[in-house]
């Protein structure tokens, strides 16, 4: 891994047959006022004169460190200049453009006196085959969801460079639109320097018009890429018509509605839940296929797991699309109140729901998977589990604080109990949140509660004994309650 120094700016030139434009660039660069800069050039596998032109260059500046690679495109290029970075903050700079003396060292000031600032750039001004003001328009994420304001040359923290996917391959052309969308979709400003900071070469075949009329076949990839992003701004997905978009999501969402949210906590990860349709029909790892499906996946370094609902049966399909909320939505809010009391249960990330007009349709819900590697249900297949007794008297007490902070779980089962032990310390989670109840649970209850832990009588008596000193009930009356009911109801389904 490359060592940061925190005075360093990285200039990241990508090159593809540049050799006629490719020094005065560099040249360019190295007449900044800012004293701290390196200068990585990647040769995209050209075949014209860059390599000897490159080579000249890293001889006469040892600030200039050259790559090499096959062709494979401007994105990947940029991606391995950076890489290599040494610096704290980034510059990309295109082969054939030029930027102003003071620039970097305007930028480095402001982003050094505001860390809420992510990027900051100049105004523009074409020379070549062009000549005049570079037009662009003031920065929002409103404007960015449609088209992009920004030329690729900002400077900005590598740091938050890290935190994105770099520059996505796929695309080709707007690539730099795709990569800006990926730093400021969800937080920070930008500052414009009021003053021209880069000079924009345009010539026969200079990237500004060789994307013109690629912008329109990258839709469908940024789409899928920033879903999330296009949903908050633009009320759905980007269109080809892209000024257009706000006002045909309009209408959309009135037919197919889609509610969508993402835990604050977990923003890094609004994409994965706005595309969780997607991925759970593709991806993950099923763990659980039955009335409701559940799957495993990593995403971010983390491990997620997305429970799918089954859709309901007509008559519910009404209910949930206009009176109740969603078995999905309901998990992600009983999670959010047990943590706040000091239940433990997976944190919730978000979740997902689908409707059609007043019809209900799909809805899934996000958590992190359990650290917990156990379930109730290997103590009731293994009488022989170390500290068995420990942790049924455990267990008994998490139900017992559960109960007193006036909480009911309704399925209340042995695969719904998790546990691990660390030492002498046993974490209890509880799972499967959408039946919960909250209010005063008095000893019926409460005994009742029990009744779906299918465990041997004698298990079930040290629970209820326990259950009974925690909550300050008869012992004897407690036993003969949970024992009742437990086994009553294993009489039923016999």
């Amino acid at each position: 891994m490359t060592e940061i120094n925190k005075n360093i700016v990285s200039i990241i030139i990508p090159a593809y047959n540049a050799e006629k434009y490719l020094k005065e660039t560099v040249a360019s660069a190295l007449a900044s006022s800012y004293p701290y800069l390196e200068i990585i050039i990647v040769d995209d596998g050209s075949t014209d004169n860059t390599q000897e032109v490159l080579e000249a260059i890293s001889k006469e500046y040892s600030s200039v460190r050259v790559f090499q690679q096959k062709n494979q495109g401007v994105s990947i290029a940029r991606n391995l200049g950076v890489a290599n970075a040494k610096g704290k903050y980034l510059l990309l700079l295109d082969a054939d453009d030029l930027i102003s003396v003071d620039y970097i060292k305007k930028a480095i000031e402001i982003l050094e006196q505001d860390p809420n600032v992510k990027m900051v750039n100049g105004l523009g001004e074409f020379f070549g085959d062009r000549q005049g003001s570079w037009n662009l328009k003031p920065f929002s994420r409103h404007l960015l969801a449609r088209k992009n304001m920004l030329f690729v040359s900002g400077v900005f923290r590598k740091s938050d460079f890290d935190k994105t996917d770099g520059f996505c391959p796929e695309i080709k052309g707007p690539e730099d639109w795709d990569f800006w969308i990926s730093l400021l979709k969800r937080d920070g400003e930008v500052v414009r320097i009021p003053e021209v900071c880069l000079f924009y070469r345009v010539h026969s075949g200079s990237k500004r018009i060789a994307n013109k009329n690629r912008k329109k076949e990258a839709i469908t990839i940024l789409n899928k890429r920033h879903k999330a992003f296009f949903y908050r701004e633009l009320g759905g997905k980007l269109h080809y018509r892209r000024t257009w978009s706000r006002l045909f999501n309009f209408f959309i969402q009135i037919i197919k509605q889609e509610h969508i949210f993402v835990n604050p906590d977990f923003k890094y990860l609004d994409e994965f839940v706005y595309n969780i349709p997607d991925s759970f029909e593709n991806d993950g790892n099923t763990i659980h296929a039955g009335r409701n499906t559940i799957k495993i996946f990593e995403e971010k370094g983390y491990k997620i797991v997305v429970k799918s609902f089954r859709i309901p049966i007509f008559i519910n399909r009404i209910i949930y699309g206009v009176f109740r909320t969603s078995k999905a939505q309901r998990s992600y809010k009983y999670a959010e109140k047990l943590i706040k009391i000091g239940i433990g249960t997976p944190a919730p990330i978000g979740y997902y729901e689908q409707r059609t007009v007043v019809l209900f349709s799909k809805s899934y819900y996000a958590s992190l998977q359990s650290e917990c590697n156990y379930t109730f249900n290997d103590l009731i297949n293994n009488q022989q589990f170390p500290d068995r007794n420990d942790i049924l008297k455990a267990i008994s007490r998490f139900t017992a604080e559960l109960h007193e902070k006036g909480v009911l779980h309704r399925d209340y089962s042995a695969g719904n109990i998790l546990f691990q032990q660390k030492g002498n310390k046993i974490d209890i989670e509880i799972l499967d949140l959408n039946r919960m109840e909250f209010g005063k649970v008095d000893l019926e209850k409460g005994c009742k509660n029990f009744e779906r832990l299918n465990i041997d009588r004698e298990s079930l008596t040290i629970m209820a004994k326990e259950y009974a000193i925690v909550r300050g009930f008869d012992q004897q009356t407690c036993i003969e309650n949970v024992l009742k009911m437990r086994w009553s109801k294993h009489q039923q389904k016999k």
